[in-house]
């Protein structure tokens, strides 16, 4: 058979493509040029842009070095630089030569494991040591005329950022001699290494007020010893890479006020130079521990908006630190910690500070109409983190979820069960957000030969162009059951004639009007059962009905409960409590699209792949021979008022592959985290006879009692909430999945309509509670049958 012919002609192109063209937003000027390109495979983005630096090297941005790019005026191509599917992610790392070097070097979390002899390029660094120390003297040279202009006993302030300053240079600049009166001396970024010089330059230079040695090797290894040396060195020194030190004061406040800087180094050099000018003063992540004696209403009289978070202010007390605050009159704008100095209240925050129309950027009016207790500011930006130490892999995988996208591939069939993920490549990794954006990025799905399977991958995220300047029982019908209609007594062949309808397929009234139903026939199903099938739902109805029992891990609906998801994370992190969570998409069975994740932007991102749940993991679960396990119960319904529910003799356990562990790698590891590759076939004998023996003094039938109440809880949550469940003519069977703590004590995890029983109608099983005996694999269905339709009672329970 010949193989499709090739695209060439732009009409057809055009013509095929039309509905992903306008999905796109493409500006149909543009099509032939985009035609054209494709068809070249032309990525020309490089004659265009270029890819610098930013947040201190820690993220990449791109910015147009053409002098001029008209509105709509060009398209180009952005090429996936990695695809994957989670669970394959670090294997692919490790296995595919230099893609993790790549990746790495994408993300910009390469710049601490290059070895010695390979340095990262600086951005100001010039053509070998001679080309820095000529940056460097050209900088000092304009500050010394800047002293000049002011006077020759006037301060000075000299940046010296990333200019590859070594310790043989920083000695030859004799900065103390060219500088007398240098006030601050910002060093960030160099290659200063050795203590004993940079200490003996630096303190040289008594009159400093600020000295910033961020990021540069000497702090790697006599952090502590530099950092007592500098500051018992420089007597009025009061910020040190960032931080206050014990002296800070009016110097330091006035700097983070914005009144001191490089044009105005210090209040000698100018009368206006007092703090009673600010209005907003940003203190964060400043490490102080106790306010400065210049922080005061009489030295700040305009302040309004002040910012405290990230300042641990532990040598001041909470009743202290409200003192201070509430005699500030002008202060409209809070932020703090919550929980922090000032507790773990929002609601007693605004009550001390009547005045305030914000807190930590919420409005005081919403929060006290929410009842809001801890309220968080806007979150910083989620730059990559990583360790020095951890493999380069690994930090690929922390940093990655900053630059993925994702897409799920789709036939005439069925959609993909699990998403694709991919990485831009540079060009479009490097493309930041913005507010007033002039570029467009979109998804297309070039097709050269017409059809899907010739598809170029150029999905989501695939192009950028510029878009703008700024009772009784004698027959049943059953349908969708994989044990076949041998196990039953009785079967119909139209549904219209059965007295039972018995399917795994949602009946609604469209439905049963197509198919002849009447309202006498029974059927499998309660109204509105999704308040229990559905994880979101079934979160929803227990926390209504019962608050947050112990059964029940915290259950957060990312669709609504974002925000008090995040608000959780980072009330454990703060206090070193375990943040493992499990995200569920609502309605998907099999630990499909389901995973285990303690990052944060992990499970931001994960929202995109459909709506789910996101559920504090067990991190600690009893273990089966080191191997995680769960309990599948199957639960028969009779009626929803009264509550009338079954538990059947026969349940099975289902157990991981692998040998449990928390280990960073194994998260993605299918067959460690989850449970449903393995049943016993020996299904009660496993409690009963072995539990015991591996647990010591664990007893089974205490376990088996937890658990019954806990089921008897749950459909008595239903039947409260949403007492509309109840139908004469419904009866259903559930499963129920149970999960044990380290403490033995059971966690629901999730209610499945219609559960697959395929192996309970295989294999016969030994029953040692309830009815007791040899539970035949085949009569399975009658005794629920019996159960639901005929009130036997032959291998169930009532609970």
């Amino acid at each position: 058979m010949a193989s499709p012919s090739v695209i060439r002609d732009f009409d057809v192109f055009e013509k095929v493509h039309a509905i992903l063209l306008a999905a796109s937003g493409i500006p149909p000027p543009l099509h032939r040029q985009l035609f054209r390109k494709l068809s070249s495979e032309t990525f020309d983005g490089g004659d265009f842009f270029s890819i610098e630096p930013c947040e201190g090297g820690r993220k990449r941005r791109l910015v147009l070095s053409a002098k001029f790019l008209a509105k709509e005026s060009d398209v180009f191509l952005i090429d996936h630089a990695w695809s994957f599917r989670l669970p394959d992610a670090l294997k692919q790392l490790r296995e595919v030569p230099s893609l993790a070097e790549r990746m790495a070097a994408l993300m910009c979390v390469d710049l601490d494991l290059k070895s010695d002899t390979e340095e990262p390029e600086l951005e100001n660094e010039g053509d070998g040591k001679n080309g820095n120390q000529g940056n460097v003297l050209k900088v000092l040279e304009e500050e010394m005329d800047r002293v000049k202009e002011r006077g020759s006993d006037a301060p000075a302030w000299l940046e010296l950022e990333e200019m590859g300053i070594d310790d043989a240079m920083l000695q030859s600049l004799d900065l103390s001699t060219k500088f007398p009166n240098l006030v601050a001396l910002n060093l960030w970024g160099n290659k200063l290494q050795d203590v004993e010089t940079v200490v003996r330059e630096v303190t040289k230079c008594r009159k400093l007020k600020a000295l910033w040695l961020n990021e540069n090797p000497v702090l790697q290894s006599g952090r502590d010893a530099i950092t007592k040396a500098i500051i018992d060195g420089i007597p009025g020194l009061e910020i040190y890479n960032s931080c206050f030190t014990i002296k800070s004061g009016e110097w330091a406040l006035g700097f983070c006020g914005g009144i001191f800087g490089a044009d105005n180094p210090d209040c000698s050099s100018n009368t206006n130079g007092s703090l009673e000018g600010i209005a907003t003063l940003d203190l964060s992540d400043r490490s102080i521990h106790h306010l400065p004696k210049a922080f005061s209403p009489v030295s700040m009289p305009s302040l309004s908006h002040l910012n405290l978070q990230g300042n641990p202010l532990d040598q001041i007390s909470a009743g202290d630190l409200f003192g201070i605050l509430s005699a500030f009159a002008c202060l409209q704008d809070l932020e703090v910690d919550i929980p922090g100095p000032l507790g773990n209240s929002a609601l007693k925050i605004l009550e001390s500070f009547p005045n305030l129309s914000s807190l930590n950027g919420v409005g005081a009016s919403r929060i006290i109409e929410d009842g809001k207790h801890v309220i968080y500011a806007a979150l910083q930006p989620r730059l990559p983190e990583w360790k020095s130490t951890e493999p380069l892999a690994d930090s690929v995988i922390g940093a990655m979820w900053l630059y993925l996208m994702t897409y799920r591939l789709a036939d005439e069939e069925k959609i993909d069960e699990t998403s694709v993920w991919y990485v831009m490549d540079e060009l479009g990794s490097a493309l930041q957000h913005s507010d007033e954006a002039n570029f467009r990025v979109a998804p297309f799905l070039f097709m050269p030969e017409g059809q899907l399977e010739s598809a170029v991958s150029l999905f989501l995220d695939g192009l950028m162009f510029r878009y703008q300047e700024h009772g009784g029982i004698s027959r049943a019908y059953v349908t969708d059951i994989s044990v076949g209609l041998c196990f039953l007594p009785s079967a119909a062949t139209d549904p219209k004639d059965a007295d039972i309808i018995w399917t795994s397929m949602q009946i609604d009234s469209e439905i049963r009007k197509a198919l002849g139903l009447s309202d006498n026939q029974y059927i499998n199903q309660f109204p509105f059962e999704a308040c229990l099938v559905m994880k979101h739902h079934l979160a929803e109805t227990i926390h209504k009905a019962q608050g947050s029992p112990q059964w029940l891990q915290p259950t957060y609906n990312l669709q609504i409960q974002l925000s008090q998801l995040i608000g959780d994370y980072y009330a454990r992190k703060q206090d070193g409590r375990d943040n493992l969570w499990i995200l569920k998409p609502w309605n998907m069975a099999r630990t499909i699209d389901t995973t285990v994740t303690g990052d944060l932007s992990a499970i931001i991102r994960l929202m995109e792949t459909g709506p789910k749940i996101c559920q504090k993991y067990i991190e600690r679960p009893a273990l089966f021979k080191g191997k995680k396990f769960d309990i599948r119960y199957i639960i028969l319904v009779c009626s929803m008022n009264p509550v009338e529910i079954f538990l059947a003799d026969v349940f099975w356990v289902r157990l991981a592959n692998n040998p449990y562990t928390l280990d960073k790698d194994s998260l993605f590891e299918y067959e460690t985290h989850f449970t449903v590759m393995i049943r016993l076939r020996t299904l009660y004998s496993f409690p009963a006879k072995e539990f015991n023996w591996i647990h010591g003094n664990v007893k089974w039938l205490d376990i088996h009692q937890r658990i019954r109440n806990m089921i008897r809880s749950l459909f008595d949550s239903a039947a409260a909430v949403h007492p509309v469940m109840h139908s004469p003519f419904s009866r259903a069977m559930y499963g129920v999945d149970v999960m044990l703590d380290h403490q033995y004590m059971p966690k629901i995890l999730e209610v499945t309509y219609c559960p697959d029983c395929t192996r309970a109608c295989k294999y016969d099983t030994e029953a040692i509670v309830g009815s007791g005996g040899v539970i035949r694999g085949r009569d399975f269905f009658n005794f629920v049958f019996g159960c639901l339709f005929l009130d036997e009672s032959t291998h169930v329970t009532k609970l």
